[in-house]
């Protein structure tokens, strides 16, 4: 039997609409115009809790930055907020669980609207993020905890998502601090997309047994590049489909930890099973099978859009094409959904033959775009194949985004917002940015008035750490303590706001109407805080973390702080 006829009947739905390897000649032939706007139908996910939470200083990002103390979530939908428990209760025939949030802040359940949690869900190894340490002691107290779970001999792993520049040392920890950590425990540190990369003696040992073996320094160092990717490559190789699953979990505990509940996933970039893999790269026709099965298991407890990343470098752009024949937009439940394609679709990704052919049959095909840009000119050619697009296939109602823009200017704002586009913005240089204007430009961006949210980018060359990139959006400095985006911060208001209410535009079909604030008829999603967000100290800001997460009225993540 094949390994698709082992699945259930819905997941191998979702697995057929996922998957371009299914080839099959449906009515959507290029050319044909389709970009009228759908009405979309909400379909129903597990998470269909019953619960009220009171006491709480509640801000629903409504709109109108109210503040509720009761809120009433009622088989997972909201159907209360206001300031009586007495006229929640009144909502169900039976009482349903109270808890009292003590005075804490509540928000929303955030949404980011451009990550990479699918790939940090197929990490080997036991990953362990390490965006919240501050020195080579922290990291060794994060290996010493993750260590308490895990069986002697298994990998213990950090891959992405952090940099040394938060290190007090300035520097990874070297093979003896690993040891006296986690003794038992193999470890692979490595940053980045490609590394530099560190491990310990039973790591070393390991690595050194392969047949071809990277170079690792007598201090555990192993260069960025071919030998970290030799590292990495044995490591997957070692990954089962059980393993996938595992780290998934983890991967969503971890994000309701932080009181992130909705992601839009960006993908990766194509495996070629060789050392030149990195950190980003993976089996894009395998790589969400782990993620369906979880969902399958009803073991899912964050929401996922799942966009199409590729990466076509011909004129008949194939995997895209393939992609437009096969694949339904905006197709699955409360859960678990497919998305738009980006954040690359091919390899001139800042313009050029292929990326116009790709994106003019996107265009007819009637989907959502991203696309990604980095410099001080890909954004302008983006636009402008956007706009030549436009004349003649209205992109208008489609959403189409360009994400990052560190360098972007108010003309091409203007120009993107004219033909209905909007941007994605993202903390990322936090971690090693340099210079008086790294970028984003937030506070134009917001003056400007073009759709804009915010997503971490995470966890290559980015934290998902939320708290992490507001405390880069309102300060503008980066993990030194630099200033590298002066003139351009933002207030916490303004990046709570594109962290929910805003980020509800990236999302689009039924999710926009059910997402992103607290208000009745909306899904019950909600994050209590640690400590008061509008009030701590800057340096605190990265010390914000969820004590209660509830997604669809269903506790997903509870510290025990309100002892619940």
């Amino acid at each position: 039997m094949s390994a698709l006829g082992l699945l259930s009947p819905m997941k191998r739905l979702l697995v057929s609409v996922l998957s371009i390897g299914i080839i099959c000649r449906g009515s959507l032939a290029f050319g044909a115009n389709i970009t009228q706007s759908p009405t979309y139908r909400r379909e129903k996910g597990p998470l269909q809790g019953n619960l009220i939470l009171s006491n709480g200083q509640i801000h629903t990002m409504n709109g109108g930055e109210e503040v509720a103390s009761v809120i009433a979530i009622k088989d997972g939908v909201i159907v209360y907020v206001g300031e009586s428990q007495d006229e929640a209760s009144a909502k169900f025939d039976e009482t349903p669980s109270i808890i009292d949030l003590k005075d804490h802040i509540a928000i929303p359940g955030l949404i980011d609207c451009h990550n990479h949690m699918v790939l940090l869900g197929n990490r080997p190894g036991y990953h362990t993020p390490l965006e919240n340490a501050y020195s080579v002691a922290d990291v060794q107290d994060t290996y010493r905890s993750r260590a308490e779970d895990v069986a002697s001999g298994s990998f213990i792993t950090t891959i992405g998502g952090f940099h040394p520049n938060h290190f007090d040392e300035r520097r990874l920890p070297t093979l003896e601090e690993l040891d006296a950590a986690v003794p038992d425990h193999p470890v692979f540190v490595s940053y980045s997309f490609a590394g530099p990369a560190t491990t310990n003696s039973l790591g070393k040992a390991f690595f050194e047994s392969l047949t071809e073996p990277p170079v690792i320094a007598a201090n555990g160092s192993i260069a960025s590049g071919e030998d970290n990717g030799k590292a990495l490559l044995a490591l997957r190789k070692k990954l089962t489909f059980d393993d996938r699953k595992r780290g998934i979990r983890d991967a969503m505990e971890y994000a309701v930890s932080l009181g992130v509940t909705t992601h839009i996933d960006q993908g990766g970039f194509p495996a070629t099973g060789t050392p030149s893999d990195g950190a980003a790269h993976e089996d894009l026709y395998a790589i969400h099978l782990p993620w369906l099965s979880t969902y399958d298991d009803e073991a899912g407890i964050i929401r996922l859009r799942i966009n199409f990343l590729h990466m076509d470098d011909s004129l008949e752009v194939p995997t895209v094409q393939q992609r437009l024949l096969n694949t339904f937009k905006f197709f699955g439940n409360d859960m678990v959904k497919t998305g738009g394609i980006g954040e690359f679709i091919t390899t001139d990704y800042a313009g050029g033959p292929f990326f116009n052919e790709a994106a003019e049959r996107i265009a007819k095909a009637g989907w959502r775009l991203e696309v990604h840009s980095l410099t001080n000119t890909d954004f302008q050619s983006q636009i402008q194949a956007f706009e030549n697009i436009h004349a003649n296939t209205s992109v208008d109602e489609l959403r189409w985004v360009v994400a990052h823009v560190p360098l972007i200017t108010p003309e091409y704002l203007h120009r993107l917002k004219k033909i209905g586009g909007g941007v994605n913005l993202s903390g990322w240089q936090y971690l090693a940015g340099t210079g008086q204007k790294a970028g984003p430009p937030f506070k134009d961006i917001l003056a400007s008035g073009i759709p804009a949210g915010i997503g971490a980018d995470g966890m290559q060359s980015a934290p998902l750490n939320p708290w992490i990139h507001a405390y880069y959006a309102t300060t503008g400095k980066n993990a030194l303590g630099d200033q590298i985006n002066e003139g351009q911060q933002i207030s916490r208001q303004e990046v709570l706001n594109l962290y929910t209410r805003a980020n509800q535009w990236f999302l689009g079909g039924s999710d926009e109407r059910l997402l992103g604030s607290l208000e009745v008829g909306r899904l019950g999603d909600v994050v209590v805080l640690n400590k008061d967000y509008f009030t701590i100290p800057d340096e605190e800001l990265k010390e914000l973390r969820s004590i209660l997460t509830v997604v669809g009225g269903e506790t997903v993540y509870d510290s025990g702080s309100l002892k619940t």
